[in-house]
């Protein structure tokens, strides 16, 4: 007796839809009328994205991961809408960024105004229109800093090598360049101290001796820091 047999049930095993991308902040919220502040955008599903606008226009970008995109936002005015358009469609958070017109930052001198190519001097930037500050630059590297007031800011100098031009980046725009000069500083040598002894208690003063002092940083007798002072380029005096 013949039984028929059924097909075979074939299932298919669609793709999943990508999501449509979503924005959850920007950092910084407000920047100049003139365009040009560099914005970080965070969110889920930029992966492919092919548009970030500010309003209706369209800034220029580079997708980090996923979850973050560098935007240059473009002039404009008033308070936007900030959007991430991939293949998936145009996110719809209302995530906003304010355009506000502050003036631009004047950078009149850096002190010291060199260091060490290594990086690590501390510097202070003096000028004008420093609040708000989103970026200080030695040459085209960034480096850490604080904002003191509206007309001081302290900096870190990054490594570099050569004449730099340090400026300073706020939502008014970028300042002026000031020059730091990266310098070979050679390895301190310590030939002496005088006298070698003291009691455990401290509080002796002793003279050091060798060359390449100058730019000291720090004396340590053992693992702890002293208190000194640099005499000159081969000369110290330390408590």
């Amino acid at each position: 007796m013949n039984r028929s047999v059924p097909p075979p049930t074939i299932t298919a095993v669609l793709p999943l839809a990508a999501a449509t991308p979503a924005v959850t902040s920007v950092s910084p919220t407000s920047g100049s009328t003139a365009g040009g502040t560099q914005v970080t955008v965070t969110g889920t599903g930029f992966t492919g994205a092919t548009g970030v606008r500010f309003g209706a226009t369209q800034a220029s970008f580079t997708v980090n991961s996923d979850t973050q995109i560098t935007a240059t936002a473009p002039a404009g005015s008033g308070t936007v809408q900030v959007t991430v358009t991939t293949p998936a469609g145009t996110s719809n958070q209302f995530v906003t960024f304010a355009y506000v017109t502050a003036p631009v930052p004047v950078l009149s001198s850096v002190s010291p105004a060199s260091g060490p190519a290594s990086g690590g001097t501390v510097v202070t930037l003096s000028g004008s229109g420093f609040s708000g500050a989103t970026a200080v630059r030695f040459g085209g590297v960034s480096a850490a800093f604080t904002v003191v007031s509206g007309s001081q800011i302290t900096a870190t100098a990054p490594a570099g090598s050569g004449t730099v031009q340090v400026t300073v980046t706020t939502p008014g725009g970028t300042s002026n360049g000031v020059s730091f000069t990266y310098v070979s500083v050679p390895v301190p040598v310590l030939s002496s101290v005088s006298p070698s002894s003291g009691p455990a208690s401290g509080g002796t003063v002793v003279t050091l001796s060798g060359s390449g002092f100058s730019g000291a940083t720090a004396v340590r007798f053992g693992g702890v820091s002293a208190a000194f002072t640099v005499v000159s380029g081969s000369q110290i005096t330390a408590t």
